[in-house]
């Protein structure tokens, strides 16, 4: 099983390389967040919140895995092929490399022309901190942040799943992220509806980051330093983000980069003074968002390998334990 689930998400992995997200095509993420609205409108208010929170998170989390179980078994049933290509499909669905990186470009091509206002408009389209106010420095740093924190969220981490529990385990994956993306904040609001999301989306993200943040020091020279200085530098920033996660990818571009991420954000006015994340031995320039690309670019294959080396290991080890007992 788990040499299909490998199978299957490095198809997954090319798909979305070649096709992406296209904005018209029926997607498993629209669905989930339209239920999670209504779920959320209708919970969302009164007393026990949290309980109520809780409530929608298993029943997103009942009806993702239900069905994408039944889906996966009856396709398995069908054909192997037939498995593989919906298992391929779906997984496809819950990973965003191709859109991650053209998100990115959209706000670098007017930031390249000094076009501001449109680079600002692009940028508050894929972040949720103020745009309106940002100079060209800022607008680099927040789209570098969220290529940063993004590739394991929006890759790595559904491909991680993926190897565990396929097509069904990357959707519920995917699912929790999209919970704690729409009702995860500690405002008024969602702060005790949105607590069970935002735990278990902390839980769920602890390993992918960091082995996501381990294979981009891999396969990336730092520009300025050694890669024992940026495992240093990663070491002792990243548990500064507010986020548990956040900060590993983070510090390992910033060190990258041989620049200074973090400091002070916008949220609907209010301002939030983040750690930050590097040494700031040059200074941020547009150039870095088409570097933090390149990156991302290199990290994805070498976590794809290990990936395979640690499915291959695991069935061998499953095998080796089965023929012992049942010998």
């Amino acid at each position: 099983m788990i040499l299909t689930h490998l199978v299957a998400l490095t198809f997954a992995f090319v798909i979305d390389l070649i096709v992406g997200d296209p904005p018209k095509w029926p997607h498993p993420v629209k669905w989930m967040g339209f239920l999670i609205s209504k779920l959320e409108k209708s919970l969302n208010n009164g007393k026990f919140k949290k309980a109520k929170g809780m409530l929608m998170l298993f029943t997103v989390l009942v009806i993702v895995g239900g069905l994408s179980i039944l889906l996966v078994i009856f396709a398995y049933r069908t054909h192997l092929i037939v498995g593989i290509a919906v298992e391929s499909l779906l997984i496809s669905t819950t990973i965003a490399q191709k859109s991650l990186k053209e998100a990115a470009i959209t706000v670098f091509e007017p930031l390249n022309k000094g076009k501001l206002e449109e680079a600002r408009l692009k940028l508050s389209y894929i972040v949720g901190r103020d745009t309106d106010q940002l100079n060209e420095a800022e607008i680099t740093r927040a789209t570098i942040e969220t290529v940063a924190e993004n590739t394991s969220d929006g890759i790595t981490a559904p491909l991680f799943w993926a190897l565990i529990g396929g097509a069904p385990l990357a959707l519920i994956y995917r699912a929790i992220n999209t919970c704690d993306s729409m009702v995860g904040y500690k405002n008024e609001k969602y702060k005790q509806f949105g607590w069970a999301s935002a735990r278990l989306d902390d839980v769920v993200n602890w390993f992918p980051s960091r082995l996501t943040s381990f294979c981009m020091l891999i396969v990336n020279q730092p520009e300025f330093i050694s890669r024992s200085e940026a495992r240093k530098i990663v070491k002792k920033d990243a548990p500064k983000h507010p986020s548990p996660n956040s900060g590993w990818g983070e510090a390992a571009v910033a060190a990258i980069l041989g620049v200074q991420l973090g400091g002070i954000n916008f949220y609907k006015g209010l301002v939030s003074n983040r750690a930050t994340m590097g040494n700031p031995l040059i200074q941020l320039e547009k150039n870095h968002i088409l570097k933090t690309n390149t990156i991302v670019t290199r990290t994805i294959p070498v976590f794809l390998i290990l990936l395979w080396v640690g499915g291959i290991l695991s069935e061998m080890a499953i095998t080796w334990i089965e023929s012992t007992i049942f010998v």
